[in-house]
């Protein structure tokens, strides 16, 4: 069971600056994570999401600002802190020739209060693979592996950094379920991942990360609602010919990614006759259609652009 922290946050920043010479890699951010609460960390390669768990797990020390991780400076307490965190790494970091039950067990013996390994082993998938070693394991194995080392302790707080990558679809349920589990539990956890899906499924705040600084937080549905006007969004099996689309409808049309548009046109029943009417013209089969919706792929694409970065 989590310690209680009588409405404190169990995880703290006060305008956290970090320099790598005269690159500024995280630049003021402040933000905090309660008991039972779920922080997703948006950002672009580079935006500076890993500088900044890195930080709050004791790994690197800020250049400036503060940070409080169960009531202590993860920089001057590590030890403290990384026995009530668990941290799930990308890659998993598990030693090649142990088998996953030993894993899990040695694990265990460094807890006053673990799992059950053979509990986690079950919830996650893992029971055929007991017996393997770590290197005969899939990348996706290696991935429920990780995730089982970083909560067998029992922590107040847990870094996933991106759980469910390379999962298959009912492990990634199995995770989410084991992730809602936590929360209820009373565990706060900072999620990073590239899947809006996942993001908006699990998160109670997201916080969108670009060149450093904070560009946007709240609830997924506060930022969906982030320069929110009327429209049509439509996804179709192939591309619309948006000039003549626009010269028929009289309205413009824009891509916000392959196959998926936005129409700007108030959504009334005589709009949507009309747009089905030219898509048939041009054989183009509407295989969703929204009004007035945008999603957290929609927002995190307008706020931090939708080119490529070097």
């Amino acid at each position: 069971m989590s310690t209680t922290f009588d409405g404190q946050p169990v995880l703290r920043l006060e305008n956290v600056i970090k320099d790598y010479g005269d690159k500024r890699a995280v630049n003021g951010l402040s933000f905090s994570v309660h008991r039972g609460e779920l922080l997703c960390l948006l950002g672009a390669n580079g935006a500076g999401k890993t500088t900044t768990i890195e930080m709050c797990e004791g790994f690197i020390a800020p250049t400036s600002g503060e940070i409080s991780v169960l009531g202590f400076n993860p920089a001057t307490h590590p030890n403290a802190v990384r026995e009530r965190v668990g941290i799930m790494l990308q890659g998993g970091g598990g030693y090649t020739g142990i088998k996953v039950r030993e894993m899990l067990q040695v694990a265990a013996r460094y807890s006053a209060n673990p799992h059950d390994p053979d509990w986690l082993i079950d919830i996650l998938g893992l029971s055929g693979v007991a017996k393997n070693t770590y290197r005969r394991l899939s990348g996706g194995q290696q991935q429920r592996l990780a995730l089982a080392l970083a909560i067998i302790g029992r922590p107040d707080l847990v870094f996933l950094d991106e759980p469910t990558a390379g999962l298959d679809t009912q492990s990634r349920i199995a995770v989410w379920e084991l992730i809602r589990a936590l929360k209820r539990d009373g565990v706060a956890v900072v999620l990073t991942t590239h899947l809006m899906d996942e993001a908006e499924a699990l998160a109670d705040n997201v916080l969108i990360i670009d060149h450093g600084h904070e560009v946007a937080m709240g609830a997924p549905d506060e930022l969906t609602q982030i320069a929110h006007s009327a429209g049509v969004f439509i996804t179709s099996n192939k591309d619309v010919d948006e000039q003549a689309f626009e010269n028929s409808v009289g309205s413009t049309i824009a891509a916000i990614r392959p196959l998926h548009y936005r129409i700007n046109l108030e959504p009334t029943p005589e709009a949507i006759a009309k747009i089905a009417s030219e898509l048939e013209r041009q054989e183009v089969l509407i295989t969703q259609l929204e009004t007035s919706h945008r999603n957290l792929e929609d927002v995190f694409l307008d706020i931090t652009g939708r080119h490529l970065r070097s």
